[in-house]
Formats: structure tokens, C-alpha cells, sequence
């Protein structure tokens, strides 16, 4: 059946996913379409404070946002990494930082010199070889240097924290500066036409009734289209990240201003620390089958840097994603296509990609079901390649002190996921599958971090003299070490660029 061409974009819910999906449409569809985003102040958001990764800096380039601005609307601060403490074994930490470790040679990766060099034990540890990682051990950030190409102040790759209120408010003005539309308000009832079950309307509290071509559902876990209306269904991934609780609660700014998010694993779960300008954002991530909420309270609040600023909000969740995110005339982005953990600040990246699908298989009117399936396909490899990931933070651990640690040690994992470990343990040989989101260097740091080290290396790390090796090594992280000496500290960088006002 051929339908009238898409042309009214309705977006059920604003927040994060709602504003930017907004933000990206507005930016590249023009005047040419309709884009209305529904979204109640009653019933808010999920949004506590958000960490990211480096690849919102595309997303904000596409829209010409300038940085600076940007960081002072949402009392941004930068990142360069994340720091793991407990994870491995009680009272280990690493940083899992962004960008390169080493300086890798022509035939090898550093990683196995390093290697190398380790088992002989004439290395530092392996975050004392990325600017990344060494950088955020004295506070220190500056952004790449476009002119110091081969140098690693050339290299730095960053990220942000932000507050997710301010950065929806943030969107929404830039969204409908160019023509969005926003409506408040609750929807009652969502009609379907026959025969085929489209979404052809919403209507309102009010009565009002809004009719569209095309639906995203960014309502949030509730998914109030893609799942309430039209039974997507759910896959449970609980089994492999058994946390399904949350409580959030901000707290006074603490000095050093450190370039990380933080993520300290107790024992039944993990606690967030996100550093602001204005604040710090805090939350404990932990399984209700091994923890009571009221524990888990009390864990976040004897461990918040200072003094808390609201009580603790609780929030609950299920691991895992939509069997369907595309259902005939409805996309699901953010939290109603499904729910990852904030472990390695994920969630808005897939808010990203889901967007850049989007825009790939933007639908003619007839919604070809091959288009649909594709975008499916896409969407489940990426979910999957990011579950692996995070699992392996649950799995590589040698702790024993409890339930939850125990269950987790010794819990089955998806085959994908055994592979790369398998690989890694005997010669750390690391690859990237496809175009998945993380890569070596991440892999890398994580395994090494939470003591899954390779019985052996790669034999062309053999190849040299060792005296010439270890001279290798050693001379990458002195010039690191001089490099970060150099860098100001985030504090003064923010100051001298982006400080927001007071709220």
C-alpha cells in the first residue's frame, strides 16, 4: 500500500533523547517537515547529570554548537576518562581513558611491548602511557592541540559532563529556534489505524488530538509507543547485568576538579560520581536480589565527597532492549529502545546513533519493510557489542566477599563475549569488530584493569633487543609525564574559557 509522504514528525517526549532527536531533525530537514515533540513537565525525566563519550563532539560539530557555549549552558566540565575503583579486586583502580594507549610502531601495538616489558618487570603501570590516563591523576585537561601533531597534547581526546536538565533546555532552544514545535501535556490515548496497526494519532489531555506520518518514541522506559501500543516486546538481559535499582542524589563540588567520572563497585553494585561546576552528581547502581534499598541508601550517602544537596531518588530498570525498535511507522530512541546500564556512559551515544540511523533510513511513505528490518539489524549488533562490554566488568573480577560478586564471577556469558577474552588471555591479541563502538585500546585497559593479564605476547615483540624495548617504553611515558606537567589544571581551563554563572 502506498502512504502519503511523510511529512508531520511527532516525538513522544523531550528530555535528552527527545531534544536531540528534535535538534538533529530541525538541523537537517529545514522547514521542509513538521516536527512536534509532545512532553510533559509533570512527568518528567530520567536525567540526573549524564556523562559522555568523545563522539558527542560530532553531534555538536553537525550542529555548528560551539563548545564553550555549550559548557557553560549545562555547567559543563570535560572528561577524559573513567576511573574504576573495586572493580578487579577491593582497593584496585585503573582509568579507562579515551584515545590511544602508547605510541604504537609499524609492525606492532604498543600494548605488547608493553607486555614485555611488564613480565620483565621493567614497566610502569599501563596508564602511565596514555595522555588520557596520566593527565587526570593531577587534575590537569586542555583540549588537542590542532598544532602539535605527533606529540600527545595533539592527541587528547575528550568528552563532557553535563547536567541532562540543562542540556535538554539547551536543545530545546536550538531545536525550536528552527521551527520545532513544543506541546505540554499528557497523552490519554494513542489511535492505530486499520488494517494495518500505523500510529496515525495521539490525543491529549486537553482533548486535543495530534495527528502524525512518522512517530519516535522517546517516552522513556515506559515506552509509550513502541511497547504499550504496539507490543514490541523485550528481551531480558538481567541474567548477564543483574543491577536493576538506582538512587541519585547531587552533593556540594569538592576540589580537585578531576577530568573523569568516577565508578567505585560495592558490594552489590557500583556508585557514580559525575563532577559539574555547580555540583557533583551521585547515584548507586545495585541489584534489588542482592541489596535492599535501604542499604543501598546508606552506602551512597556515607560515600558522597560532600555534603548532599537533595534526598535520593530511586529508580528502577531492566537490562536489556526492544526485540523491535522500528515498529511500522514508530522508532524508538533513548531509554524506550531499551536500557545499559551508565556504566561506561553509553546512553547518550546510543541516543547519537540511533539519530544517524534514523536519518540513514529516513522513511518514503510506504515504510519499506526492508529499510525497517536493516535498521533493526544495526541496532541489535550495537546493543549486543555494548552488552558484551560492560559484562566483561561484572565478569573479570576476583572477588569473593559477596553474593553478588560471586554470582557474577561465576555467571555463563555470551559467546562473543568469551571469544575476545579467550583471545586476549593467551597473546593479547585484541580486534575490533566491525565498526562496534569500542575499540582496542578500550578492551585493552579494562582487561588489564581488572587483572585478565595474557600469559603471552606477541612474538615480534621478541624481534628487538630488550635494552632497545624497554628504552621504547620508558621514553613514551617520560614524554607523557613531561606533557601532562605542562597541561593547566581543569580548573583553570574551565575559568579561562567556559566557567558558567551561578544557578
Amino acid at each position: 500500500m502506498n502512504l502519503p509522504a511523510v511529512r508531520n514528525i511527532v516525538i513522544v517526549g523531550g528530555g535528552t533523547a527527545g531534544w536531540m532527536t528534535a535538534a538533529a531533525l530541525c538541523k537537517v530537514l529545514g522547514q521542509a517537515y513538521s516536527i512536534r515533540v509532545i512532553e510533559s513537565d509533570e512527568i518528567g525525566i530520567i536525567g540526573v547529570g549524564e556523562a559522555t563519550i568523545p563522539h558527542i563532539n560530532e553531534f555538536n560539530r553537525a550542529l555548528g554548537i560551539d563548545e564553550d557555549t555549550f559548557l557553560r549552558a549545562t555547567q559543563g566540565t570535560f572528561k577524559l576518562g573513567i576511573e574504576f575503583f573495586n572493580w578487579g579486586a577491593v582497593g584496585d583502580r585503573y582509568i579507562h581513558g579515551f584515545g590511544r594507549v602508547g605510541q604504537a610502531t609499524e609492525a606492532l601495538p604498543f600494548h605488547h611491548f608493553w607486555l614485555r616489558m611488564t613480565k620483565a618487570g621493567k614497566a610502569g603501570p599501563l596508564e602511565a602511557y596514555s595522555i588520557n590516563t596520566a593527565a587526570p591523576r593531577k587534575a590537569k585537561f586542555m583540549r588537542a592541540r590542532a598544532d602539535m601533531a605527533g606529540s600527545p597534547l595533539g592527541d587528547i581526546a575528550h568528552a563532557f559532563h553535563f547536567d541532562a536538565g540543562l542540556y535538554a533546555r539547551f536543545l530545546r532552544a536550538f531545536a525550536e529556534q528552527r521551527g520545532a514545535i513544543r506541546t505540554e501535556g499528557k497523552i490519554t490515548q494513542v489511535h492505530q489505524r486499520e488494517p494495518d496497526g500505523f500510529i496515525d494519532g495521539v490525543t491529549m489531555e486537553n482533548g486535543e488530538r495530534i495527528a502524525g506520518d512518522f512517530f519516535v518514541d522517546c517516552s522513556g522506559m515506559r515506552g509509550l509507543l513502541i511497547e504499550q501500543t504496539l507490543k514490541s516486546g523485550y528481551e531480558d538481559w538481567s541474567h548477564w547485568l543483574p543491577c536493576d535499582r538506582a538512587l541519585a542524589v547531587p552533593c556540594e563540588s569538592v576540589q580537585p576538579l578531576l577530568p573523569i567520572t568516577r565508578s567505585t563497585a560495592h558490594s552489590a553494585g557500583w556508585q557514580w560520581r559525575i563532577p559539574l561546576q555547580h555540583r557533583i552528581g551521585n547515584g548507586h547502581v545495585y541489584s534489588s536480589n542482592f541489596m535492599s534499598q535501604e542499604e543501598a541508601t546508606t552506602i551512597l550517602m556515607k560515600n558522597l565527597d560532600g555534603k548532599p544537596l537533595a534526598e535520593p531518588r530511586p529508580l528502577k530498570f531492566l537490562t536489556g532492549r526492544r526485540k523491535q525498535f522500528w515498529n511500522r511507522n514508530c522508532v524508538a530512541v533513548g531509554l524506550a529502545s531499551g536500557f545499559m546500564e551508565p556504566l561506561e556512559s553509553t546512553s547518550i551515544h546510543m541516543i547519537q546513533t540511533a539519530i544517524a540511523r534514523i536519518l540513514n533510513f529516513f522513511p518514503h511513505g510506504g515504510f519499506d519493510a526492508a529499510d525497517i528490518a536493516e535498521y533493526n539489524k544495526l541496532t541489535n549488533w550495537e546493543y549486543e557489542r555494548i552488552r558484551d562490554f560492560l559484562v566483561l566488568h561484572y565478569k573479570a573480577t576476583e572477588r569473593d566477599d559477596s553474593e553478588f560478586w560471586n554470582y557474577c564471577r561465576t555467571m555463563p556469558i555470551p559467546d562473543s563475549l568469551q571469544q575476545k577474552i579467550d583471545l586476549f588471555s593467551s597473546n593479547g591479541r585484541l580486534y575490533r569488530d566491525g565498526e562496534e563502538l569500542f575499540c582496542e585500546p578500550s578492551w585493552l585497559q579494562v582487561m588489564v584493569g581488572q587483572r585478565i593479564m595474557p600469559r603471552g605476547y606477541h612474538p615480534f615483540a621478541d624481534l628487538r633487543p630488550e635494552a632497545e624495548v624497554a628504552a621504547y617504553v620508558n621514553n613514551v611515558g617520560q614524554v607523557i609525564a613531561k606533557c601532562v606537567d605542562a597541561m593547566p589544571l581543569q580548573s583553570e581551563f574551565i575559568a579561562a574559557n567556559c566557567a558558567a554563572g551561578a544557578v
